[in-house]
Order: structure tokens, then sequence, then C-alpha cells
């Protein structure tokens, strides 16, 4: 039969129409900021509060902001970095935060924990603080620790818990409770206003209700830190390097636990290829999915003052990173970013499989095993990505920084297929990079921070809900 005129015209308008939203929702999507591989938990829905996009039935909660009164009389200070949560008492757990402060940076010194003009830091003891400036003040870089209620959604009291150091970036928690904090420069007193090297690790105990002795834990090696993991099982300490020519290292403890005690460090060798380059920037020379064996190798003068390390342990054969930023401890095996690894400079994520006998003799004949897990090919699944943390639910999920007023910065998720999907948005003014993502032990609270202008956030929402 003949189809009617009428018939004939509305079924060239539905096909319009049909066509008017394809192309619609095309736009829509050329013009969203992220693109989903997998669904994830959805599409981002717009914060009427212009803080932080999430998608439905998420929600957050502003838990502390810099400049706040603390408990101590001093203000919380800014620029927010890395960060771990840590059981305590009943439903309350501590929150040790990095701030990366730096005492070069005039604003540095004015958003540190003494105010914007120094009026509280008589409140400080300098005499507890690793190191001041050539005037007797203390450094603004440090620690901050949050005690928060799961139950209660409050804030029971904040306080200083390392002060003194610079440009503390990220870190790492360890099994025994204590956050290692990373400084993430080398300034030293022939070069800038400081009275003492830089470039260490330290450790703060979770549980700690003032100021941590603020000891540099100086066999871990002195260069520009940024997080480290630590493997449960050995003890054996693993570290990341904020640079373009930068090494993966890791700590074997002369006594696990101890840290201050010393140990060997070390930097990790592709087997078969000395001095190779991760990157695949100017050549691929593995793509995602390749395994390679790896092989260690000893570091010597490890506080060395000529900011020489890595560039000495290349030269000895070890793999080059490009900017390893977070590392994190998983189900028998840690996952690091490097930033702006790949051909696009975008990032990768490698994950490193240890030996049965990590660290050991027979480690030579059962070496470990690195993996390039994730590299991205399209920045608007994945751009920069920075701190991370392995999710109960067994995904990662990854901060983004990726310095751009234009780009937005992203909460990333991971599955374990690595396929990508986009968790939240900052969408402030400022596009601060995201820090510090980590969970309560219920898993029910995931924690993270805005750097810029410092804000530490309480996500709740259907976690199992995840699709891949």
């Amino acid at each position: 039969m003949r189809p009617h005129r009428r018939q004939l015209i509305a079924g060239s308008a539905a096909l319009a129409f049909a066509g008017m939203a394809r192309n619609a929702a095309a736009q829509a999507a050329a013009e969203e900021s992220y693109l989903n591989e997998v669904e994830g938990y959805g599409p981002l829905v717009r914060d009427p509060n212009g803080l932080f996009d999430l998608p439905e039935g998420f929600s957050y909660r502003v838990i502390s902001q810099g400049g706040e009164t603390m408990a101590d009389g001093l203000l919380v200070p800014g620029q927010f970095d890395g960060m771990a949560c840590f059981p305590l008492e009943g439903s309350r757990v501590a929150l040790v935060r990095n701030h990366e402060l730096n005492a070069k940076n005039r604003t540095h010194r004015n958003w540190g924990a003494g105010g914007f003009h120094q009026e509280r830091l008589h409140r400080l003891d300098a005499s507890r603080a690793y190191d001041t400036d050539k005037a007797g003040r203390p450094l603004p870089g440090g620690t901050t620790t949050v005690v928060y209620d799961l139950a209660s959604g409050e804030t029971v009291r904040q306080h200083l818990s390392l002060a003194g150091t610079s440009t503390n970036c990220c870190g790492g928690a360890t099994p025994w409770g204590s956050w290692l904090t990373c400084e993430e420069t080398e300034d030293a007193p022939a070069t800038h206003d400081v009275m003492r090297e830089h470039g260490y690790v330290f450790e703060v105990p979770a549980a700690e209700t003032g100021l941590a002795d603020p000891v540099p834990l100086k066999a871990m090696g002195r260069f520009e830190h940024e997080a480290v993991a630590v493997d449960p099982r050995t003890g054996i300490v693993y570290l990341t390097e904020d640079k373009e020519d930068g090494l993966f290292y890791r700590f074997i403890p002369t006594t696990p636990g101890r840290l201050a005690e010393g140990g060997r460090l070390q930097a990790m060798v592709f087997r078969g290829a000395p001095g190779a380059n991760s990157s695949n920037q100017q050549q691929r020379i593995w793509s995602v999915g390749d395994w390679r064996e790896t092989d260690w190798i000893d570091l010597e003068d490890v506080e060395s003052p000529n900011g020489d390390l890595r560039m000495r342990g290349h030269a000895a054969g070890a793999v080059l990173v490009a900017r390893g930023e977070g590392v994190h401890w998983g189900d028998g095996e840690l996952y690091l970013t490097a930033t702006s690894g790949g051909p696009l400079k975008r990032g990768q994520i490698l994950r490193y499989v240890p030996s049965a006998d990590e660290g050991a003799a027979g480690e030579r004949r059962r070496p470990g095993r690195v993996q390039l897990f994730l590299e991205t090919m399209n920045e608007k699944t994945f751009n920069m990505g920075d701190n991370l943390t392995v999710a109960p639910w067994g995904h990662l999920i990854v901060c983004e920084d990726n310095y751009s007023n234009d780009i937005r910065n992203h909460l990333r998720g991971v599955t374990p297929e690595g396929r990508l999907y986009t968790l939240g948005r900052n969408v402030f003014q400022g596009n601060g990079e995201l820090a510090g993502v980590c969970f309560a032990p219920d898993g029910e609270t995931m924690f993270v921070n805005i750097q810029f202008p410092g804000v530490t956030l309480a996500i709740k929402g259907p976690w199992t809900s995840v699709r891949t």
C-alpha cells in the first residue's frame, strides 16, 4: 500500500527531528569536558554551589578549609595536597594532609599557619620546626591533621602536625599507622632563604595530637620526592620523583617499620634495556598491556648536595619515568602515575608486581615485573593523572592536575581492565588541582582535596552501583 502524503510528511519530520537530536547530542558531547569509556556512575550533575560536580546520587560535605582556626590557635595553611585516612577510636578518623608551601614564594608564606601577616606565628615553637628562614621564622610547609567523625559528619579538631618543611607534595600511608610526607624540592642554604638542606621524607604518626618530631629520613634519598607506597608484606618503601627525567626508587629498610634506622636506596632498571625511557615520548618502546621484567641497582651518595641522584642512577642503567607522581599499594601490587608520560605527554599509569623474593637473594631468578597499564590518547578521558588510590571495589581513583584554566581537572575512575570513567569535576574558579584522594576504613566515604583555595571534601554516594 502506498503511504498517504501526511504519513510521508510526518515520517520526514520525525527523521529530521531525530537527526537534529543526534546532532544536538553529538554537539553536547563535543562540548562536554570529559568522555567516559564505560558508564561508571553516569553523567556528572552540575553543582549549584559551583564547587564540585558529581554523578546523580552523590553528595559532598566541606570538612576543612584554608584559613580556619585550628585547636592550636594556628590557621589551616593553604595549598592542600597529598593525604591519607587512618582509623581512630569509634567512628573517628584522622586525615593527615600535606601543604605544598615553600619559603621562596611570598604568597606561600602568607598562606602558612601563622596567618597572612604572620600574626599567629608566635604560637608555633620554632624549636619544634625542621627549618626556618634566615630571619628565624619556621618555613610554611608541613602537614595538618584533621579529626573527622564519620557518624556525625562533623570535623572534631584540626592541628598542625609537622612544621618547618618545604613543598610537601604527596607521600603515603604506612601499615603501622603513620604518614610519610615528601618534600618536592632540593632547596639549600646556598641558594634559598633556608637554614638546612631539603628534599627529604618525614614521618608523622597519625594519632599524634601535636607536632611530630621533624626527623628527615635521609637514607631514603635527597631529591624532589613526590609519593611513597609501602608493601605490607616486606616493609619495602617505593618512591616516585616528579621530574621529566625522574626515576622510580625503592628503599629496603634495615628494620621494616623503623625507617629512621636506615637502609638501602635503589632504582628500577628494565631487564635487558639499561637506561631505557618508559615515557614513549620520542620512541615507543612498549604498548599498553606490555610487561617488562625488572632489576634494581644500588645508589651511592644518596644525600648528595649536588641534586644529581637521578642523573647518576640513569647513567648506571635506571629507567626514566616521566614525572612519577602518585603511587599506591593495591592487592599484592602497586600503581603509579607518570603524569607527562605517553606520546601526548598527558599521562600513563604503570603497574608493578614485586618478586616473591623482593629485595632478597632469590629476586634475580624470579624478578618483579612492571606493566604499562594505561596511556591516554585523549585528554577528555584522562589528562595528567597525579595522586591516586585503590578503591575498596578494586578500581583506581585518580586526581588530575593539568595546570589549565580552560580544561577542568577531573576525578577519574579506572577499571581493572584499564577502562576510564569520570567521577567528579572541579568547577571552582581557578581550577586548582585535585589531590589526596583516599577512603575511610569502612569504604563509605571518600575524601579529596582541591588544592586552591584549599578545601577538603567528604564524598558519599552509591559506590556499589558502578557500571563497567
